[in-house]
């Protein structure tokens, strides 16, 4: 008899499931999260269909970790509130000197309002 084996998830599906949704929560389109993580749009329908994963170790792997961050650190500041979350990406940011998600469709512009909100919550 041989023991009973679960497999570990594959990471790369994991990190593609939990990239769709933050990005579904944000209501960023499969075109804006093409453009910030560097993938093509069908290729973001394909994961978003499970057909495909993201490898955390590409360099888009790299983005989609920040996004699933931004969306983690977005979250809690807003009370998990779809609309107020939508507000904060297509408002101007004084801070931020721009609109975050317009900002976010480059690496340096992800960092920034990563930051950003990382530094807001640690003030709360």
């Amino acid at each position: 008899m041989q023991p009973h084996m679960t497999l570990a998830p594959d990471k790369a599906i994991v990190l593609g499931k939990a990239t769709i949704r933050a990005a579904h929560e944000m209501r960023l389109s499969n075109a804006a999260l093409a453009r910030v993580i560097g993938l093509s749009e069908p290729t973001i329908s394909r994961i978003a269909g499970g057909a495909r994963g993201i490898a955390p170790e590409s360099k888009e792997g790299q983005l989609a970790l920040l996004v699933v961050r931004l969306f983690r650190s977005l979250d809690p500041l807003v009370g998990s509130d779809a609309q107020k979350r939508h507000d904060w990406l297509r408002s101007h940011n004084k801070a931020l000197n721009g609109t975050p998600a317009a900002l976010i469709e480059n690496p340096t512009g992800l960092v920034n309002a990563l930051a950003y909100l990382d530094g807001m919550r640690a003030a709360a």
